[in-house]
């Protein structure tokens, strides 16, 4: 549906933006990403103590005993790790702020790699330590240990949620899952965590008649739990619940684009900028269940925000189809790719498909602050050059669309000596990019191939899975 007021919203949006004075970027924030490692180190660090102290001396007698006091350690460094994935993800501000979503999402992938193999060691150490211990068979080991420890039945089948959300992550299978599959698959993996903790706390050595221990465990998973109730429920609906964020109009842009505008009551507050994005959960059939990274494509005014949206999948090809007034739950703003990334006063802004959003947003954002402004869009055709009559004239904006497939143009006007046609002096620019994973892979090469130095090239990747 297409609303007539979108219009109307834009240019009230566009005589309400007050440029920015010349030179008062706002301060960086800190980088926080070495100080998380830190506690990430720390914290396994920590259980390996508690394990060493815990276990008994006469477990290392054997190498039954030693491969079974392995085996629990890997169980516990495995549990550490998942809380240490679900806190990176669970929109803590400072996290976000100071690290980056797309770098904690990437860590929150990385360790979930991890602890898979941390399970794997710790599930067959348990069967091969207590095979040697008892001098059975590996089987004849297993059928043991279920029939002797505490809810081991539970953590298996645990284990085995853990194993199909590790294999729905994998990168072949992801890539033939919709997003709405992946995410309900990952959903499943907060039962397999209160089943696998179930059993540790009644079976694991280190627990057993030690309540200092059970307690410190049950606070380290509470206060998970506490955290991501809080971040990604409470204050999403709490925030529903004061600002009233409803979808004010619906704008088909292009070919396969589509620009959503919301509306709220003192939508200000939430302090947006120009290249950040949201995390949106429509309140409507087909949207409700998943909430789907946007980015802004309007710098921020009043109380209303706009989204421009490619339609890449099933959620993002029913966006065209909401109905003014459906309510929305919004978390955010996350995002580092903002106008104060930029070192140089002279920035190029490079976008493929729905990354035009974004790099509208930014150029504005850019000019007004006095930054000489060169966008270059891609786009397969005319027909998709979205927001392409946003990009006026003027003395520090320069905009090129470049629409046409490379076997029509007979040429990549992405490689470096066509880029190098396009933006002459590049190599003294600040390069944004925004766009499909190879389409920014292939610009910052060739960017990094014309001398822009690695620090001058940012990039965000606006992805959950």
């Amino acid at each position: 549906m297409t609303s007539m007021t979108a219009p109307r919203q834009a240019a009230d949006a566009r005589r309400t933006s007050r440029p920015a004075p010349r030179g008062s970027t706002p301060r960086r924030e800190p980088e926080g990403r070495y100080p998380v490692r830190s506690a990430i180190v720390a914290a396994c660090i920590a259980v390996t103590l508690f394990w060493w102290h815990g276990t008994p001396a006469a477990a290392g007698g054997t190498p039954g005993g030693a491969i079974v006091a392995i085996a629990e350690l890997t169980g516990l460094i495995a549990s550490v790790l998942v809380c240490a994935q679900l806190l990176l993800v669970a929109r803590v501000p400072w996290f976000e702020r100071s690290v980056g979503m797309d770098r904690l999402v990437s860590w929150h992938k990385s360790l979930g790699t991890t602890v898979i193999l941390l399970i794997v060691v710790h599930v067959l150490g348990m069967i091969v330590g207590y095979q040697l211990i008892q001098g059975q068979t590996p089987w004849g080991s297993l059928v043991t240990l279920l029939h002797t420890i505490a809810d081991l039945w539970w953590a298996l089948i645990g284990t085995a949620v853990f194993f199909a959300v590790g294999l729905s992550s994998a990168r072949l299978l992801r890539r033939k899952l919709s997003y709405e599959w992946w995410y309900g698959i990952h959903f499943t993996v907060y039962g397999a965590i209160a089943l696998t903790f179930v059993h540790q706390v009644n079976a694991g050595v280190n627990f057993v008649g030690v309540p200092l221990a059970r307690a410190a465990w049950f606070v380290l998973y509470g206060a998970t739990a506490w955290t991501i109730l809080w971040y990604r429920v409470i204050q999403p609906i709490a925030r529903h619940v004061t600002l009233g964020v409803r979808v004010a109009a619906v704008v088909e842009e292009s070919v396969g684009t589509t620009s959503v505008w919301l509306q709220g009551k003192g939508m200000d507050r939430l302090a947006p900028r120009a290249g950040q994005f949201f995390l949106v959960r429509f309140l409507a059939p087909g949207h409700l269940l998943t909430a789907h990274p946007y980015s802004l494509s309007l710098v921020p005014t009043g109380d209303h925000l706009r989204f421009t949206v490619g339609a890449l999948g099933d959620h993002s090809s029913a966006v065209k189809h909401l109905k003014e007034g459906t309510p929305v739950l919004l978390e955010g703003p996350f995002g580092r790719m903002t106008a104060d990334r930029a070192r140089s006063r002279r920035v190029l802004l490079v976008a493929g498909g729905a990354g035009i959003g974004p790099v509208r947003a930014l150029a504005e954002d850019l000019v007004n602050s006095g930054h000489d402004v060169v966008v270059v869009h891609r786009a397969h055709s005319a027909e998709r050059l979205a927001l392409a009559s946003e990009f006026p004239d003027a003395p520090r904006l320069r905009y090129v669309p470049v629409a046409g497939r490379r076997r029509e143009l007979g040429y990549d006007p992405l490689v470096p000596s066509a880029l190098a046609g396009l933006v002459p002096d590049v190599r003294s620019r600040d390069v944004f990019v925004c766009g499909p994973p190879a389409m920014v892979d292939t610009v910052v090469a060739s960017v990094r191939a014309l001398g822009v130095p690695r620090s001058a090239i940012h990039t965000e990747e606006l992805s959950l899975a």
